[in-house]
């Protein structure tokens, strides 16, 4: 009779969440049509890969909108002025839109600090109608809500259609060839069997194991489950964030290690990954995932293999009816538009860019194809949000040179050749270049700083198809 009492609060608690999400999308429809509409725009990526300076210089951009040619409601006119606005989420914490744009754009330039929670921001649009009944009405406003998310937490989403079990074969599988993991790895052999829980071995195995996802992703791997692991925030040292994959054990005691593990696992997609999906996650409108992929491509085949793995959960996330909680959540919203975009276009003469979409569109095919996605418009593109060389051709050795020039870290300008990639892409996609270097040695040189920027009014910071993006993401609305 417990048990089955369980199971009927469960499903009261899940009914009065999905009548709730029904009532909230039938608000904000009724808003859309009649009032003042809003477009949720999520922004994610794994590390590295630009979101911060990807939101800064798309909002700045879209504030002083001289470099937004491609963007067609301002080709033609439409846009008569945005503005920044309070943010809706009291909740949530402010993006700090300010205080990055002073540090890309001061006096002494740098890099911002990278995204480690989620936070908002709020554009807003005045839009002059066109058509037959455009001189007959007003000016239209048009909210735009930016949310910033790390890309870690969207990833976490494939664990909730899977066990302890099955994720730690999987993550154990992964990890056996790659040196990092050798210590963790016998840490966890040597845990196997234990019939009672000793929390401070539990506490070293999560710290080897967080260990190892810390150097991974530094080497350009996306396979960083769980998230929050590496961006604990107030949940570090809690026991939800205290376990890791263990091989699989049969007859596993009730008060053992293994079991402990696993519902440990088990609260933490209950406590921390359904919350987010449920609160955040399930109500953004379009989204762009921001990819690095010249890291992956760098760092060689294993690494180029794990990020296509990654648009593949990415894909699944996005997909409504894949996981019945989901669908709960959900209730038929669809993400109408996913955009990927290679960042750090920049690093590359102009040549090069067709390539490095060619190489992302090949992956996201594959992905599509593995994820069997359908639902939103999907799109690839190189981009780079901020600008940081200038391209010139250099003679060397007797050979013409595309190369570009920039602020390497320490103030010194250099101007590099980066390599040329193959023309067909499946070479990379595929393996097929295992420990080329095609970056001409090594790529920590290619560490661009932000230039000193003189701009003009009306000019947002200089970019690299941000405008494209933009179009791609919010055009049909505007």
């Amino acid at each position: 009779m417990a048990v089955t009492a369980g199971i009927s609060r469960f499903g009261i608690t899940s009914l009065a969440d999905g009548v709730s999400r029904q009532v909230e999308a039938a608000s904000d429809s009724l808003s859309a049509a009649f009032f003042e509409p809003v477009i949720r725009l999520g922004v994610t990526g794994m590390a590295r890969a630009g979101k911060t300076v990807f939101i800064t210089s798309l909002v700045a951009n879209l504030l002083n909108r001289a470099r937004m040619a491609g963007l067609t409601a301002e080709a033609e006119g439409r846009i008569t002025t945005a503005f920044l606005q309070p943010q809706p989420d009291v909740t949530l914490p402010r993006f700090d839109y300010e205080a990055h744009l002073a540090a890309l754009t001061g006096p002494a330039p740098h890099w911002p600090e990278s995204t480690r929670t989620i936070s908002e921001l709020r554009l807003s649009f005045r839009i002059r109608p066109t058509g037959l009944l455009g001189g007959m009405a007003g000016p239209r406003i048009l909210h735009l809500d930016i949310v910033d998310y790390p890309g870690e937490w969207l990833l976490d989403l494939g664990l909730m259609s899977q066990s302890y079990a099955t994720w730690s074969a999987q993550v154990l599988s992964r990890m056996e060839p790659r040196p990092e993991a050798a210590a963790f790895l016998a840490a966890a052999r040597d845990a196997t069997g234990l019939a009672e829980l000793d929390e401070s071995r539990a506490q070293e195995l999560a710290r080897l194991y967080t260990t190892y996802l810390t150097e991974v992703r530094a080497r350009g791997f996306s396979d960083v489950t769980p998230g929050r692991f590496l961006l604990p925030g107030d949940l570090a040292g809690s026991p939800v964030l205290t376990f890791a994959p263990l091989p699989p054990e049969e007859r596993a005691p009730r008060r053992g290690l293994w079991r402990e593990m696993e519902r440990r696992f088990e609260a933490y997609k209950a406590r921390v990954v359904k919350p987010f999906f449920t609160e955040h996650f399930a109500r953004i409108d379009r989204q762009v995932v921001l990819v690095d992929a010249l890291s992956a491509i760098h760092a060689g085949p294993a690494a180029v293999e794990d990020l296509g793995r990654g648009m593949e959960a990415v894909l699944q996330a996005f997909r409504p009816g894949r996981n019945a909680w989901l669908s709960q959540v959900l209730f038929g919203k669809r993400v109408e538009k996913i955009l990927f975009a290679a960042t750090k276009a920049d690093h590359l003469h102009h040549s090069q860019h067709p390539r490095l979409t060619a190489v992302l569109d090949e992956l996201l095919s594959s992905a599509i194809r593995r994820a069997d996605f359908a639902g939103a418009k999907t799109g690839s593109m190189s981009i780079a949000s901020l600008r940081t060389t200038v391209e010139e051709t250099l003679r060397h050795e007797g050979r013409m040179l595309d190369c570009v020039r920039g602020r390497l870290a320490g103030g010194r300008e250099a101007s590099l050749f980066p390599g040329e990639l193959p023309q067909d892409p499946s070479r990379i996609t595929r393996g097929h270049q295992a420990g080329d270097s095609w970056l001409d040695g090594d790529y920590q040189i290619m560490n661009f700083q932000p230039a000193t920027l003189n701009l003009r009014p009306g000019e947002g910071p200089p970019h690299i198809r941000l405008d494209r993006a933009a179009e791609f993401l919010l055009g049909d609305r505007l």
